[in-house]
């Protein structure tokens, strides 16, 4: 299992939204970390499993206390509380100004995040929800934990030349100048937001371009630019989510990763972890494969069952 961290270099090209819905159909235990020192959005969109809304004060806020006398990976559970939908989320903070708390503290839980994977009792990937990184935004402490950092980007030309820019500059801080990413080392891709229409020819066009720029990133898919769909996923329009075009591409994009990665990433936590703690990590996980896919009857928008994001598809971070 893996740490995967989703962030933007400068705009809103939609890293919630994206970041919401790769955990929705995740196909296994994952926990959603809003790591945003700018602040999260969920807490004031997004209804707790018991109908209520969630506790600003549990979650990102609450961990830094706990981070600063040391943090076991499994006590990130104590800061986590369930979407109406089901979807396991730690919540981020309510402004940048809170960001101080955490001061000195990105790589205590980047670790965290890293090893929640290797955990005997509830082992599970973590989606970070980064946001934007240009400047010196401390959320880039996590990155070296990380097995990908994917950063997010519409498909305008200056958003493009932006993304190339960063993926070429983050690979070489991440691989010690080097763009190619080595042993044990975060791999850095790219997810476009784009019409469906034209999304194979856009990704092999903006892969190309990634290549010819030795930025040691690549494509590694598109989410569909769904208004609709990520209105669905916000729980503010009705509609089978299951059926939008967000979550149909979103399910292919984890698929995908999955087929190409998991393997390496299942057998790097395996080997991680100490001789006596190599246990099936299918008794200590009761989530299965697709707990938390939506689904007209778990997840009808409008209801209390909805996994929640931003407004539209890339609409807000």
């Amino acid at each position: 299992m893996a740490l995967i961290a989703l962030a933007a270099d400068k705009g809103s090209p939609g890293v919630t939204t994206a970041a919401v819905a790769l955990a929705a159909v995740w196909p296994r235990r994952v926990l959603l970390a809003e790591t945003d020192p700018a602040g999260g959005d969920l807490v004031y969109r997004s209804a707790a499993a018991h109908g209520g809304p969630l506790n600003p004060n549990t979650g990102m806020l609450s961990i830094a206390a706990t981070a600063r006398r040391g943090l076991v990976p499994d006590q990130l559970w104590d800061h986590v509380q369930p979407l109406s939908g089901g979807l396991e989320v730690l919540v981020g903070l309510g402004n940048s100004e809170q960001a101080a708390g955490l001061a000195g503290l990105w790589p205590t839980l980047g670790h965290a995040f890293a090893s929640l994977a290797d955990s005997p009792h509830a082992a599970a990937d973590v989606i970070a929800d980064c946001g934007r990184i240009s400047g010196d935004t401390p959320a880039v402490e996590l990155f070296p934990h990380a097995s990908l950092v994917l950063l997010v980007s519409r498909t305008e030309p200056e958003a493009l030349a932006r993304v190339r820019d960063r993926a070429a500059a983050l690979a070489g801080k991440l691989h010690g100048g080097s763009r190619v990413a080595g042993p044990g080392g975060p791999m850095v891709g790219v997810v476009l937001i784009a019409d469906t229409g034209d999304a194979a020819k856009l990704a092999s066009q903006v892969n190309d371009m990634l290549v010819h720029a030795q930025t040691g990133a690549r494509v590694v898919g598109t989410l569909a630019d769904d208004a609709s769909g990520a209105e669905q996923l916000a729980g503010r329009r009705r509609g089978r989510l299951d059926k939008s075009l967000l979550i149909r591409t979103a399910r292919k994009v984890t698929a995908d990763l999955y087929q190409q990665y998991g393997a390496a990433w299942t057998a790097s936590a395996h080997a991680a972890q100490p001789q006596q703690h190599q246990q099936p990590q299918q008794q200590h996980q009761p989530q299965q494969q697709g707990q938390y896919a939506p689904s007209a009857q778990q997840h009808r928008p409008g209801q209390q069952g909805s996994p929640q994001g931003d407004g539209r598809a890339g609409a807000g971070r």
